[in-house]
């Protein structure tokens, strides 16, 4: 693109001839300034122009004249031969063109005289090659009407396979004539009318129905005299027609036949009778017998006959290119059937019709061979046979299914109540034995010393009624005693009703030795027991000891701490004291507590199990039935495996009878499968359900193992896996056992009792405790008709232990106590001091035995508002070492401000509990 010059500068004029200059003046001038010289002027100028150009041509021809003369010679001889050309190409158009002599019009009527011919050539052939064809048609056509009005069917069809031919060869113009549609629309009417026929003669030369197959070797075509044979009605059939009958042909002999006379009896009837046009015909029929009048061996008798009659009357007359194919066809079904509906269902459910069952399978042994082998000529995998080397493998897993069945039943049946009971076992003496286990010259020192502490545990509660009818129900339930006469087994419940606040009265305990913890309480409850160790501090248990002799809370006022001689004389008097069987030392010598399902091994004597020779627990009926279904399982595959029925063909590495045994341990899985799920809703919503199911899942551990020891030598293929259910129904029952026995949700109410100075929140943290109470009851009375005595204390300690935990771990948690806090929280502890009621018998407590945390419970309710010098003498005393030094020392910075006795007594405190008690 050019560079566009700018429009200031100025610009070259475009050069102008003469003739350009002199327009130019014409037509600037106007009409004022045009004249008669100013036009002679411009004509002046012209001529002037026009000599001047002669001039210069003169000139120029005058400069180069040889050059001028040459060119003007050339050029005169150039005009005269364009003239002579011009003559001639006239002449020569006048000879082409012209209209009646020219060469062009005469060639191009030659040339359309050929055309018309050669057109009229090519009308006249095609015409003859559409009539010829048409006539071939038209032949064919009348052919194929005349064989298909004489019932000559196959040739009708072989005239149609020819016509159907010549139609789609038809030249073009042929295929668009009305004349070739009406041809083609005549001949699909004929072919269709022929088509139909032959259907019609086959249906009428095979027949089959539910009760009979008809077979005629010919068949008469209607409104003809013709008869055709079976075999030409079936190859004359059109390739999908016939493959379409012989599909119908053989799902109707399969469903109406093969599996018909596999599943159920029938007789078969076979007739053979000539026809009035001498055509043969062969008839089956099939009749239905009554229910189980046959053996299932006549099944395979029948289903022989059937293959006989479709071999000898049907299979000759397929053309041979279908024969073969609808032979292998017909195999696959008829093992299929033999294996679904004759052998698989025969199937014996019990070992006496075993013998009679292997005949049967012998026999279809030999029904594949022969026929479906040989008459057939399949030479696939022979599937029966197959079967059959395995039919002990079959036999024993229907079994073992059956038998699973039966037990997912029984798993799944609803809870029949009046089919449980009570299982008995040797009585194991509970962890209590050990803490009353003291020389009988003793007992009347200890009755004493009973009566002088009874008052000592004050705790305000409100468990009467749970003391009161514990142990009746406890009797009733475990049913101790039962070799002891009535009245001495009745006689520990009539002491253990008598109200402790009787004894108390005929006793006068030393005022100087208690802390008077009972000092707002005039009478007793049944639950407010006496301790029965004698600590040397617990006789006066419910004094309530202000914070006088220290600083209480970070703002108290500090005041000198004064000698514990109370203390002093409560622990020199534990320490001579042989009426109790634990020092105040003693919770730190306590074995650990046993986990939920073990008891202590050792025998001990113990007053109140004395008389006790064994104790039971409470079981569903629906453990014994699976006890005794898993017995059946077990004593039919012993008679299995030593019957010898399949030692033949037992393969020597599977035992007989190893997978029918797998039902037994089978069920008890299906057990622990099934009921946790089926029944969760239930077992979440009654503990005693829950427990109950732990009990089942122990016993059948327990039965499990003593079907072990029965087990035979034919039946020790299971033991490993029997040995695993009753590993599994054991860690089941008593992980079960573990989950249900734990409460602790309520406490999370009581939001680590904080604020309890606020009566709200208070009242908040009593409602939870009396929730915990109320709950561990609960669960005590709904227990105690399941469990056994043992594992009740056992369940119902580790329930207490639970929420005695979580109480300490918060209190303990707590970073400052005011003293109004402190009452208050001793008013809370209190309250589940209830709790000891649950663990009495024959006026003898043994809470500390299954609840470990009781003494470190009961201690802390009472050192919330015990002083610093208090404090300090019982750890000397060795009476605190339930207590991390840890949970001592952050107790006493809770409850006490900074003052220098508090910082010795912390140092004290982290020097270690003493390792012994200090002797007096």
């Amino acid at each position: 693109m050019a560079f566009p010059l700018p429009s200031h500068l100025p610009r070259q004029k475009d050069p102008q001839d003469v003739s350009t200059k002199i327009l130019t003046k014409i037509s600037e001038a106007t009409a004022k300034s045009l004249n008669a010289e100013l036009a002679s002027s411009w004509v002046a100028e012209l001529d002037d122009t026009i000599t001047q150009t002669k001039e210069r041509i003169y000139e120029r021809i005058s400069h180069d004249l040889p050059a001028f003369n040459e060119q003007l010679t050339s050029a005169r001889s150039i005009q005269e031969r364009l003239g002579v050309l011009t003559t001639n190409v006239d002449s020569l158009s006048s000879h082409l063109s012209d209209s009646e002599s020219g060469l062009v019009p005469r060639l191009l009527g030659v040339l359309s005289r050929h055309a018309a011919l050669a057109q009229a050539s090519l009308d006249a052939e095609t015409k003859w090659s559409a009539l010829s064809h048409l006539l071939l048609c038209k032949n064919s056509y009348h052919e194929l009407a005349r064989f298909s009005q004489e019932g000559r069917l196959p040739e009708a069809m072989e005239v149609c396979q020819k016509f159907e031919a010549d139609l789609s060869s038809a030249p073009r113009p042929l295929e668009r004539s009305s004349v070739m549609g009406d041809l083609q629309r005549s001949f699909r009417v004929l072919k269709a009318r022929t088509e139909e026929q032959l259907d019609d003669a086959y249906t009428r030369g095979v027949k089959v129905s539910p009760s009979e197959v008809f077979i005629s070797t010919s068949v008469q075509v209607r409104q003809s005299d013709t008869s055709i044979f079976l075999s030409s009605v079936l190859a004359a059939l059109p390739q999908a027609t016939l493959t379409s009958h012989l599909a119908s042909l053989r799902r109707d002999l399969i469903t109406h036949y093969v599996d018909f006379t596999l599943k159920q009896p029938a007789s078969v009837v076979i007739s053979s009778t000539n026809s009035i046009s001498g055509a043969s015909e062969h008839r089956l029929n099939l009749y239905p017998a009554p229910p189980n009048s046959t053996n299932p061996s006549s099944r395979l008798e029948n289903l022989s006959t059937i293959l006989t009659f479709i071999d000898t009357h049907l299979l000759p007359h397929l053309p041979s290119t279908e024969r073969a194919s609808f032979s292998q066809s017909l195999c696959k079904p008829l093992r299929l059937a033999v294996l679904n509906h004759l052998l698989a269902p025969s199937l014996p459910s019990s070992l006496d019709d075993l013998p009679d069952f292997l005949h049967l399978v012998q026999k279809a042994r030999q029904f594949e061979t022969d026929y479906i082998q040989s008459a057939l000529g399949d030479t696939g995998e022979a599937e029966i046979k197959v079967w059959s080397d395995n039919v002990d493998v079959h036999y024993e897993r229907k079994r073992r299914t059956e038998l699973l069945e039966t037990g997912r039943h029984i798993v799944l049946a609803a809870e029949d109540e009046s089919q449980r009971f009570f299982v008995g076992v040797p009585a194991i003496p509970g962890r209590e034995s050990k803490l009353n286990d003291r020389p009988d010259t003793e007992k009347p020192a200890a009755e004493a010393a009973e009566n002088e502490a009874e008052t000592a545990w004050g705790f305000d509660d409100d468990g009467p009624s749970d003391s009161q009818n514990a142990p009746e129900v406890e009797e009733d339930a475990w049913g101790f005693g039962d070799d002891a006469e009535p009245e001495t087994a009745a006689e520990p419940e009539l002491q253990a009703e008598v109200p402790l606040e009787s004894m108390a009265a005929s006793e006068d305990p030393d005022p100087g030795d208690a802390w008077g913890w009972n000092d707002d309480s005039e009478t007793l409850n049944d639950d407010d027991l006496d301790d029965p160790w004698n600590d040397g501090w617990g006789d006066d248990s419910n004094a309530k000891p202000s914070h006088a002799n220290g600083t209480n809370g970070a703002n108290g006022n500090h005041v000198k701490a004064k000698p514990a001689t109370r203390l002093e004389k409560l622990s020199s008097k534990g320490k001579n004291s042989h009426t109790k069987s634990l020092q105040a030392p003693a919770p730190a010598q306590l074995p650990p507590p046993t986990p939920f399902m073990s008891s202590p091994k050792e025998a001990l004597s113990s007053p109140h199990l004395s008389q006790a020779v064994e104790e039971s627990y409470m079981v569903s009926g629906r453990s014994k039935e699976l006890v005794q279904h898993t017995e059946r399982i077990l004593s039919e595959g012993a008679r299995l495996a030593s019957s010898g029925i399949f030692s033949s063909q037992r393969s020597p590495t599977v035992p007989i009878a190893s997978l029918l045994l797998q039902a037994a341990p089978f069920t008890l899985e299906l057990y622990r499968a099934i009921y946790p799920v089926t029944c969760s809703k239930a077992l979440m919503a009654s503990p005693k359900l829950s427990i109950r199911f732990s009990n089942d899942c122990l016993y059948l551990s327990a039965e499990v193992g003593r079907l072990l020891d029965s087990l035979t030598p034919s039946t020790t293929s299971v033991k490993t896996r029997l040995e695993e259910c009753r590993d599994h129904l054991k860690l089941l029952g008593e992980s079960w056992f573990a989950e249900t026995i734990l409460v602790n949700e309520t406490l999370d109410k009581a939001e680590g009792f904080v604020d309890t100075m606020e009566q709200d929140r208070f009242d908040e943290c009593e409602s939870a405790l009396s929730q915990v109470l109320q709950r561990v009851r609960q669960l005590a009375q709904e227990w105690k008709g399941v469990l056994t005595k043992s594992k009740y204390y056992d369940a119902v300690g580790a329930t207490a232990e639970a929420a005695l935990s979580r109480v300490l771990a918060d209190i303990l948690a707590l970073p400052d106590i005011t003293a109004d806090e402190s009452h208050r929280l001793n008013e809370l502890c209190h309250i589940l001091n209830a709790l000891e009621g649950l663990f009495v018998s024959d006026r003898t407590t043994f809470v500390v035995a299954y609840v470990p945390s009781w003494l470190k419970f009961s201690y802390l309710s009472e050192l919330l508002e015990a002083s610093i010098a208090d404090i300090s003498y019982l750890f000397e005393e060795g009476a605190l070492v339930d207590f991390e030094v840890d949970e001592l020392v952050n107790l006493v910075r809770a409850l006490f401000a900074d003052t220098p006795l508090r910082t010795t007594t912390i140092n004290k405190l982290l020097r270690g509990h003493p390792i012994g008690p200090v002797q007096s």
